[in-house]
Order: C-alpha cells, then sequence, then structure tokens
C-alpha cells in the first residue's frame, strides 16, 4: 500500500445499486479498497496475489439490490495485509478524515491476517469518531464459487449506513470489523480461524450487532457519540516490540528483545492474570529496560479474562517495578495503543495515565 498519492486525488468510481445517485436522502457509503483474498486471483506463479477490483457490481449483482449511494476508492497499490504498515494505518486515517463529511460511513476491505491490527489503529487515530468505519474482507476471494465475500460486503455496506431508529445519528459510530454474521468493536478483534468462515472473535465483549435474516444491533454495547468534531491524529510511535513469555524463556532472549537500540515501549505477554517469572535476572532485565525508558506493558497470553497485577506474587513485582497493567486488552490492540500514546509525545505521567485506561472501548472498566 504505497502512500505517495494525495488521498483526494484518488478517484471515486460510483457503484450501480438500486439508488438513484441524485436522490440526497439515500445514505452514502465509501467503499474503501485495500487489496486482501476478498479481490484475489491466480497470478502466473500460480499464487493468490491481489487484483484490481474491477466492474465490482457484475462480481457482485446483490449490490444492485441495496438502497445506498456507494462509491468506490482504490488505493494505488494493492497488497496482501501482511505487508501493511503503520504508515498505510496513517494513510488510511487521513482518507477517511479527508473524504469524512461526504459520506455517512466507511467500508475498508482488508485482507484478514492484520485486520485486528489496522482496525485497532484506526481507533485510536480517528479520536471523537461519530460515523461507523466497517473493515471487513473475505477467506476466500470473491470469484471463488463458495466466496464469502458477497455476505460480508453486503452487511458491512448496510451496517456503515445504519441510522438509529430513534435519532438523526448513525447506529455505529466507531470501527468495527464485521465478519461471518456478527460486528466487533475495532479494538477487540482478534483473528482466530485461517480455514473457516467465522475468522474474527472478541471473547471480552459482546458483538455490537449479529447479522441474521435482519440485523440486530445491540445498542448498549455501543459506544456513545462523541461530544466534539472529529480529530485525525497523523503520529504512531513504531520502535515498539512484543516478547511472549514461556516457560525456559532465557535472559539472552529478553536482553535481546529489551534492549533494541532506540526501542520505546514492548508489549509483555505474560501467563494468566498477568503473571512472570520472579528470578532475579528477569527482574532486573525489566528494571534495567524501564529504566532507559521503554515502556511496558502486561498483556495476558490468555484469550480470556484479564490482568490484575498484584493478585499473584509473581506478577506483584510487576507493578512494583512500574509496568503498566493491560487488563482485558488484545495484544492487537495493545501494540497499536502503545504506537498510538507514545506518538503524542506526552510527559511521562499522562502517558502512563492513557496507557492504563480505557480510550476506544479496549478495556472493560
Amino acid at each position: 500500500m504505497t502512500t505517495t498519492p494525495a488521498p483526494a486525488d484518488l478517484p471515486l468510481v460510483p457503484v450501480p445499486t438500486q439508488a438513484d445517485p441524485a436522490d440526497a436522502t439515500a445514505p452514502r457509503v465509501l467503499l474503501i479498497y485495500t487489496g486482501g483474498t476478498v479481490g484475489m486471483a491466480v497470478n502466473a506463479a500460480g499464487e493468490l496475489a491481489p487484483m484490481e477490483l474491477r466492474h465490482l457490481d457484475r462480481q457482485m449483482p446483490e449490490l444492485a439490490r441495496l438502497p445506498l449511494r456507494v462509491s468506490l476508492l482504490s488505493l494505488p497499490e494493492l497488497i496482501d495485509s501482511s505487508n501493511v504498515t503503520p504508515a498505510d494505518w496513517l494513510f488510511l486515517a487521513r482518507l477517511i478524515g479527508e473524504h469524512y463529511a461526504d459520506f455517512d460511513g466507511f467500508v475498508v476491505l482488508h485482507g484478514t491476517d492484520t485486520m485486528a491490527y489496522s482496525a485497532a489503529a484506526l481507533s485510536y487515530l480517528l479520536e471523537n469518531l461519530g460515523k461507523p468505519v466497517v473493515f471487513t474482507g473475505a477467506q476466500l476471494p470473491v470469484g471463488a464459487s463458495r466466496s464469502d465475500a458477497q455476505r460480508n460486503l453486503v452487511t458491512a455496506l448496510e451496517i456503515a449506513a445504519a441510522r438509529h431508529p430513534r435519532a438523526n445519528t448513525m447506529r455505529v459510530p466507531e470501527v468495527g470489523v464485521f465478519f461471518n454474521d456478527v460486528l466487533i468493536r475495532g479494538t477487540r478483534a482478534k483473528k482466530v480461524e485461517s480455514q473457516q468462515f467465522a475468522a474474527f472473535k472478541s471473547e471480552n465483549y459482546p458483538p455490537l450487532a449479529r447479522a441474521g435474516i435482519g440485523l440486530e444491533f445491540s445498542d448498549n454495547s455501543i459506544r456513545l457519540l462523541p461530544a466534539a468534531r472529529l480529530r485525525v491524529h497523523q503520529h504512531l510511535e513504531t520502535r515498539v516490540a512484543v516478547l511472549r513469555l514461556f516457560p525456559g524463556i532465557t535472559a539472552a532472549v529478553v536482553d535481546a528483545v529489551l534492549s533494541v537500540p532506540g526501542l520505546r515501549g514492548c508489549v509483555l505477554e505474560t501467563y494468566g492474570s498477568g503473571n512472570a517469572p520472579t528470578t532475579a535476572w528477569f527482574t532486573a532485565s525489566l528494571r534495567g529496560a524501564l529504566a532507559r525508558g521503554v515502556w511496558l506493558l502486561n498483556v495476558s497470553q490468555c484469550v480470556e479474562g484479564r490482568v490484575v497485577q498484584g493478585k499473584y506474587e509473581t506478577s506483584a513485582a510487576l507493578a512494583s517495578l512500574g509496568v503498566v497493567g493491560g487488563d482485558d486488552i488484545t495484544t492487537e490492540a495493545a501494540v497499536t495503543k502503545l504506537m498510538f500514546v507514545l506518538g503524542l509525545g506526552l510527559d511521562n505521567a499522562r502517558t502512563r495515565q492513557l496507557l492504563g485506561q480505557d480510550l476506544r472501548g479496549e478495556i472493560t472498566p
């Protein structure tokens, strides 16, 4: 995903739907195509590679029945999501910011491998978001006979255009991931399946919506509309790392990660409710990293539950050292949160406060 062109320079292509293009009352949705399996085709080497999503209306005739005005925007270079970088997240945030006033909602077609990271990153970068930004994709290309692309995309567009029945506001004013039949908060999504259609789950927070015969929204789980105008952030600190603990991990491994030149932050994937070894060398490694100004964020390896530093002796030492507890945040949301908060360039007290508190629904109070 190359970010050299300005977002405003990328052309918008109208997608034929049931709505009259001149009907100002029909919801407007911007469909942003970044690449991924949904738009892949077999290349000369026999491998699946991103292709241009041409003639979307022919590939998905279901779109013609939608009462929405849909515009398609393809990024200049389409890639597999394994190649997505923080620079691409910043570009997507800018793109949504520049088109924010012209559309009621946004759908991002994205590869599944790093979709949870991208959705979390956009959640932080788009502060005071008041419109839906729905990430979706597919486990099979759109041209495959049993592809899940049609159902995922059509439903994502419907969610992005949905208005609240009792207010003139958008129904889901936050970043989400829609896949198979559930809409998950962007900071709660985790890819859990590579072979089945139910690719994403949210273990510690309920879905924002479910798709069956109709769409059922969980209004009590959806974040409230912001009181301020959208603010698009454009700074991320990329000098971060992830250190996953395991029985038998050595001092050489821990030091190799925490001593990376210029490292600013590290997500510690600990055991259970935030527990870690109490050996002298491990404690000394963490103390040395903290003394060098490296922020440490404690995240559990368990997919359910939360970090409670101090519940056991094996986590009390982390709290006393100054490691920040991540509560029930996912690793994906923790990595992108570190990038976002450290990118703000705040003082230590404010940085610690933001790392430990809920910013975009990533932590259950």
